[in-house]
């Protein structure tokens, strides 16, 4: 980790990027910053205990076929790509920053040439990203409900296909995080990636 002071997380939902970068940027003294923050699009279609799934939300999953999916988000991580390069740079030779977020797409990040930065991509096998999509969440579900998470996992599998296609062509770095890894583990394998 010698002079990196920028270490970005990617991956696709549910693969622990959040977790796994708060545990980094406490152990490196890092701010800890998600993608998310800058602009969430359009939002995750299930029911938390805070809140109802909006309109728009419940639309965009029930009338976009997968692929639409995957057109509209990937436009929407292009949009926020701006506001994430500026970020990065404002970091590079400033305090450190752990990024994480399914914004940062390997072929953008790989243009980036920024010093002091490191990217690493989190996977995961589609049952795993599965079983923590819907755990809390799958069993109570009405029909419809589930059939909005179903598409959202459905959206998740195909863009980690995506990704994982990007970044092995790209010779780019990525950590398997496996169902029995623990956070730290999983930790010691990106900081191992990002050295």
């Amino acid at each position: 980790m010698s002079g990196v002071r920028v270490v970005m997380i990617g991956g696709t939902s549910h693969t622990g990027k959040s977790t796994v970068a708060g545990v980094l940027a406490d152990r490196l003294g890092y701010e800890h910053r998600s993608t998310d923050l800058l602009a969430r699009h359009p939002g995750r279609p299930w029911r938390t205990p805070e809140r109802e799934v909006p309109p728009h939300v419940a639309e965009h999953y029930a009338t976009l076929a997968v692929d639409e999916l995957i057109d509209s988000v990937l436009a929407h991580y292009e949009r926020l790509w701006p506001r994430i390069e500026e970020l990065v740079r404002a970091h590079a030779t400033g305090p450190g920053l752990v990024l994480e977020g399914s914004a940062l797409w390997p072929e953008r990040v790989a243009t980036l040439e920024v010093p002091h930065t490191a990217a690493v991509w989190l996977t995961a096998d589609e049952d795993v990203v599965g079983a923590r999509i819907r755990a809390g969440r799958y069993d109570g579900a009405t029909r419809q409900e589930r059939f909005l998470i179903d598409k959202f996992l459905a959206r998740s599998a195909r863009y980690q296909s995506l990704m994982v296609e990007a970044v092995d062509r790209l010779g780019l770095a990525r950590v398997d995080v496996g169902k029995d890894m623990s956070v730290s583990e999983v930790a010691d394998a990106v900081l191992a990636q990002a050295s």
